[in-house]
């Protein structure tokens, strides 16, 4: 299955326009905390401004599978 990986707050989004082929739900969420691990390096731990910010996993559907706030992930 394909899933996209949004990243959502109240105002704003920031699309997965290309997602990526998983077995299965399990797999998108092992997917979407590496890239949020990568995330968090890149931005070298400041996550400040990520509070209220939450990753969404999409099915190709349009369907929100999962939801992670990052808060609660990158810190």
């Amino acid at each position: 299955m394909r899933c996209y990986f949004h990243l959502v707050n109240d105002c704003e989004e920031i699309l997965d326009d290309h997602g990526i082929e998983v077995a299965d739900l399990e797999s998108a969420k092992v997917q979407a905390l590496a890239a949020i691990g990568e995330l968090k390096s890149e931005l070298g731990g400041v996550v400040a401004d990520w509070n209220g910010w939450q990753l969404n996993i999409v099915c190709s559907m349009g369907s929100v599978l999962h939801s992670m706030p990052l808060n609660n992930v990158l810190h």
